[in-house]
């Protein structure tokens, strides 16, 4: 498994302090060796949102920011505002071109936003992934290390539960099936679901 999904083989111990998780995802966790093996385990338990924000804080920033925009993309919404579509295109060109014009450019459409869709938390992911929060020119403030993981955690689950919530459990599956697929080196692609559904 450590192989073949080499973006997740990462190891256990560092992350489960940023996952603030109860007792018993705790103890599906026990053991385990890595990320990959973690996240195969919550799953396993039906312990969705777990396992994504498990495997939102072990893959890659760059990778998880992607992943969210999957997500994102894969359960669209007709009625979704064009400033949001614009923070989705900002936060995929940053995966594309990782730079600082980029980086600030995604955050840029965020605010532009009332930041409520998964879209829109994949830009803020982007902007949290390094750098500095603080206006340009000002002292750098770099965003903590697992802030990325956060925004991409709450994009994958607002873009499970969009439209229609009670199929949120069939979508974190194929979700966390993209998961794997980008941290086996894919692109984690996902048909999208029908627009009227």
């Amino acid at each position: 498994m450590g192989q073949a999904l080499a973006k997740l083989a990462v190891p256990l111990a560092p992350l489960l302090p940023r996952l603030e998780l109860d007792a018993e995802a705790g103890g599906i966790l026990s053991g385990k060796a890595d990320a990959a093996e973690g996240v195969a385990a919550l799953e396993a338990a039906r312990r969705f949102p777990e396992a994504v924000r498990l495997a939102a804080h072990a893959l890659p920033k760059r990778e998880a920011v992607w992943w969210a925009c999957m997500c994102a993309r894969a359960v669209p919404d007709p009625a979704l505002p064009e400033a949001d579509r614009k923070a989705l295109a900002a936060a995929e060109a940053w995966v594309r071109r990782p730079d600082e014009a980029n980086r600030r450019a995604a955050m840029a459409a965020a605010q532009a936003t009332r930041m409520q869709s998964p879209e829109v938390w994949a830009a803020v992911g982007a902007f949290w992934s390094g750098g500095s929060m603080a206006p340009e020119g000002q002292p750098v403030v770099p965003p903590a290390e697992h802030l990325t993981g956060v925004a991409v955690s709450g994009a994958v689950v607002l873009a499970a539960v969009r439209r229609r919530p009670e199929r949120a459990e069939a979508r974190f599956a194929r979700f966390l099936e993209s998961a794997r697929d980008i941290a086996s080196g894919g692109a984690g692609r996902m048909e999208p679901e029908p627009a009227e559904g």
